[in-house]
């Protein structure tokens, strides 16, 4: 880590006189546990005075003065502070720090550092790379094994060899012992010629080079991550991309690989992007072995069933999931809930559906079109690239023309089975209850509307009426504002109105055509 040094943007701060500045270390060094008086004092200074005791006190007002960020919390005689450390692995550990303490910190972090440089080059097996540690640290044995490793794969099967020789030689003149059981096992491999790489996924599907907004949800999820993620939200509302994006700015922090994964079989299909082909017993308990001390990023979109995923997560990995419904018998998951773009967000993403230019010549029929839409990334998608491939078409044509809803399908049967995708495969989801409550909503073109209202439109009794409603809110379909009340959102309403109108007037094939 360096010296001890912090900065708030650009700018660096002045962390104060050294004992401070080692006040600072000790708390950072220990992230999230309490240390009383006695135990900083202890690791600050190596022969305590008894102005130690103020003396810390004094250290920690001006840390707290400087580094408000930091949270520093006094508790029962103690100190804790919460932060998030780097090592940037420039100059000495802890330097300028001196006690029996630092001096033992810094011997762990070197260790530290020197088992994550050999992590790296273990993924990379670049030889320039292996020879130049080789040559800083000739007595470690990993290193070496890694190098033979490079050399065979590279074709260089006799070099290899040779050096397994050079340091059986090496390690019986300096320690007088042989070689470990990490370098005879190359050394054997080799012989036998069954070396290959491990395997290492890289599954993650491709970024959005259009992904707009969740800058909230996306904060709290690089915080949460390595824990677990739970994205949820009706269909449509952009889980998997939320998801892919996330993903995408975390994968560096998971050397072993990325693994997506959409099914039921999850702890299988992990197995399988790992290396094991057919695997039988308990997948769960053999994926969790095979994971063991790796950090694999895995992202499991489309959850249907908690038990699919329980028991997966290893220490160490990440896991995103998405899931239209919030699965609360998982354990340790933080969920994210979405739903539309904000007003902000939504605008943007348009402008980047079909152009700036015409978005911005019809700003009044633009708020109103995403506002129909319910502002969800999906139909705003489809309804860009509908107008971005129909240069002459303007916002306000696709508003007439989704008013007419009896003549929608012969206006754009292409596009309408697509823009109305998340909620034909979220109805065929739906009980018969819930079906027609929706459709009732949709008849009665109502946004809110309470438990006692709906029952008497769909004619089912109080005690029915609340678990369909409750069922309902689930899956997000309709938005629980307080108790007994809820909103329909506008897209739902203008889909299941369109079913109803299928319904009715089956001459139309309005429905049929947006099945299509």
């Amino acid at each position: 880590m360096g010296p001890v040094r912090a900065w708030r943007d650009e700018e660096e701060i002045d962390l104060g006189p050294r004992q401070q500045r080692a006040v600072l270390a000790a708390l950072l060094l220990n992230n999230g546990i309490r240390l009383s008086n006695d135990q900083l004092i202890g690791m600050v200074w190596d022969d305590p005075t008894p102005s130690a005791v103020m003396a810390l006190r004094t250290y920690v007002y001006k840390i707290r003065k400087t580094l408000p960020e930091l949270n520093l919390k006094s508790r029962d005689g103690g100190y804790t502070v919460r932060a998030e450390i780097v090592d940037h692995c420039r100059g000495e550990p802890l330097e300028g720090l001196r006690s029996a303490y630092f001096d033992a910190q810094r011997v762990r972090l070197g260790d530290y550092r020197l088992k994550a440089r050999e992590d790296c080059l273990e993924r990379e097996l670049d030889v320039l790379e292996l020879q130049k540690h080789v040559a800083a640290f000739p007595l470690r044995e990993r290193p070496r094994a890694l190098l033979m490793r490079a050399l065979y794969l590279e074709g260089r099967q006799g070099e290899a060899l040779d050096h397994f020789h050079q340091v059986r030689a090496l390690l019986i003149e300096e320690l007088g012992l042989e070689p470990g059981p990490e370098l005879r096992k190359v050394h054997a491999q080799i012989l036998n010629g069954d070396l290959t790489l491990p395997r290492r996924p890289e599954q993650l599907v491709p970024d959005l080079i259009d992904f707009t907004g969740r800058a909230e949800e996306i904060a709290l999820a690089l915080r949460t991550l390595p824990g677990t993620v739970g994205i949820t939200g009706m269909r449509g509302s952009g889980k998997t991309a939320l998801a892919t994006r996330i993903g995408h700015l975390v994968k560096g922090r998971f050397p072993d690989g990325q693994i997506f994964v959409r099914g039921r079989d999850v702890a299988g299909e992990l197995l399988r992007a790992v290396g094991v082909e057919n695997p039988v017993g308990d997948k769960a308990a053999l994926w969790r072995e095979k994971a063991r001390g790796k950090r694999f990023l895995i992202v499991v979109d489309d959850v249907q069933d908690a038990a699919t995923v329980r028991d997966l997560a290893t220490p160490g990995s990440a896991m995103i999931l998405t899931s239209v419904r919030r699965l609360h018998e998982l354990p340790g998951v933080t969920w994210l809930k979405i739903a539309g773009l904000t007003e902000r967000e939504a605008r943007e993403f348009l402008r980047k559906a079909f152009g700036p230019v015409r978005a911005d010549a019809e700003p009044e029929q633009a708020e109103v079109l995403l506002e129909r839409l319910s502002r969800l990334p999906h139909p705003i998608r489809v309804i860009g690239g509908k107008l971005s491939a129909r240069p002459h078409w303007t916002i306000d044509m696709v508003l007439r023309q989704m008013e007419r809803k009896s003549e929608l399908a012969d206006v754009i049967p292409s596009d309408c089975a697509a823009m109305m995708a998340p909620l034909i495969a979220a109805e065929k989801q739906l009980s018969d209850p819930e079906r027609h409550m929706l459709m009732c909503f949709a008849r009665q073109d109502v946004e809110v509307i309470d438990s006692h209202r709906a029952a008497e439109m769909s004619g089912a009794d109080a005690g029915e009426i609340e678990l369909v409603l409750e069922s309902l809110a689930g899956v997000h379909l309709i938005e629980p504002l307080v108790l007994g009340r809820y909103r329909l959102p506008r897209f739902v309403r203008l889909f299941f109105a369109l079913r109803t109108t299928a319904s009715s007037r089956p001459d139309q094939a309005v429905y049929a055509e947006i099945m299509l």
